[in-house]
């Protein structure tokens, strides 16, 4: 097992003058390819995005991103919550993959901008009372709000691509701080990534909302 972990911080490459990993590789073709099976509407972006959550666990702890770490703990456990919701689908019969695409009611978007707030807070003082970090507050937003959007991304509410894209307008020069070059890149793919879903979602909901469902 240590042999695996020495491999995967080992340096493939470096970029910017910063080393890449092979496991900040792999988080980069793991996360690529989930946003994009999330922007498609298909079911397998949750096991992709299992695989990727596991990746940047390593990335992330060994970079000093205490709260990021944490982040792709609880993101794996949603996964499987997401994987489920998504394959019973509105009917709930397993395999249906027919949930549809819809708008956030007045009590999840209160509720959600509260989550992100409050979460934000209290997780900032945790890493800068419990540990090393010297990015408390963005790693702490970062964390907030991604639990917030990744519950949002399962129900299928159309207002979680507008959070990640501020998550990854924040995740970028954080990222950079870091030295995790390629990291950074990718959530500038994220972010065209998000707009292309936002569109795509947009588009399947207003003209067509009988289609607005997975595997269109």
């Amino acid at each position: 097992m240590n042999a695996i972990i020495d491999w995967l911080n080992a340096t493939a490459f470096t970029l910017l003058d910063n080393p890449v990993s092979w496991v900040e590789v792999i988080g980069f073709a793991t996360g690529a390819a989930c946003v994009w099976g999330v922007a498609r509407q298909k079911i397998w972006n949750w096991g992709v995005g299992i695989l990727n959550n596991i990746a940047f666990v390593i990335l992330f702890l060994g970079a000093g991103l205490y709260g990021e770490t944490l982040l792709q703990i609880i993101f794996a456990a949603i996964a499987v919550y997401g994987w489920i919701k998504w394959s019973r689908g509105a009917s709930g019969t397993a395999g249906a993959n027919d949930l549809p695409i819809r708008n956030a009611s007045r009590t999840e978007a209160l509720g959600g901008v509260a989550a992100v707030v409050l979460g934000t807070a209290a997780i900032a003082w945790l890493l800068h009372a419990g540990t090393d970090s010297v990015v408390p507050i963005p790693d702490a937003f970062v964390l907030a709000a991604s639990l917030v959007a990744t519950y949002a991304q399962a129900k299928k509410i159309f207002a979680h691509w507008y959070v990640w894209i501020v998550i990854d307008l924040v995740s970028v020069p954080l990222y950079f701080s870091r030295g995790l070059a390629l990291t950074a890149i990718l959530y500038i793919g994220f972010l065209a990534l998000c707009i292309y879903g936002l569109v795509g979602w947009n588009r399947l909901r207003t003209a067509a909302p009988e289609l607005a469902t997975a595997g269109v």
